[in-house]
């Protein structure tokens, strides 16, 4: 998890080859109405999320008679939004990876992305909202993917 441009869909889609899983983008679920409203520039309220919030849920549900890994790269900026992802899972049931940047590294990066709906403006907003709680295992994105990797896979292996 993190803020558009971290390197969410990168780093999740490599942890999932490593640990033989499927990967998933929650930004594929979003609906149309609201990849328009980031496409204009305008950021996402609470109201706009929990239907994808729930469908994420329930994807996250189905995923587990499909596959024993499965990770889902998603913003969950806010405390609240992974508790909708979590429902009733405990610590062993899902994990959040917070893949954490400075602005500027994440701006130009943003910047540079050709072809997506979220526009570097939107960043600001991201970062206002986000909640750093206990629950998440940080780890910078100042690195390598192949160094993100592993320190992504050693916070997994602590949690066993």
């Amino acid at each position: 998890m993190g803020v558009s441009g971290c390197g969410k869909s990168l780093i999740g889609s490599m942890i999932a080859s490593h640990l033989g899983g499927i990967f998933e983008d929650a930004d594929d679920f979003h609906s149309d109405a609201n990849k328009a409203k980031m496409r204009s520039g305008t950021p996402l309220v609470d109201e706009d999320r929990w239907p994808w919030y729930a469908t994420l849920r329930a994807r996250i549900e189905e995923m587990r008679s499909l596959t024993p890994v499965y990770v889902l790269a998603c913003s969950a900026l806010k405390a609240v939004y992974r508790d909708r992802l979590r429902a009733a899972d405990g610590p062993d049931d899902i994990a959040f990876i917070y893949l954490k940047g400075g602005r500027d590294l994440i701006f130009d990066r943003l910047s540079a992305r050709k072809g997506h709906y979220m526009p570097a403006s939107l960043l600001d907003s991201q970062i206002a909202i986000l909640e750093e709680t206990p629950d998440l295992q940080a780890v910078s994105i100042e690195q390598t993917p192949e160094m993100i990797l592993k320190k992504v896979l050693e916070c997994l292996e602590q949690r066993e």
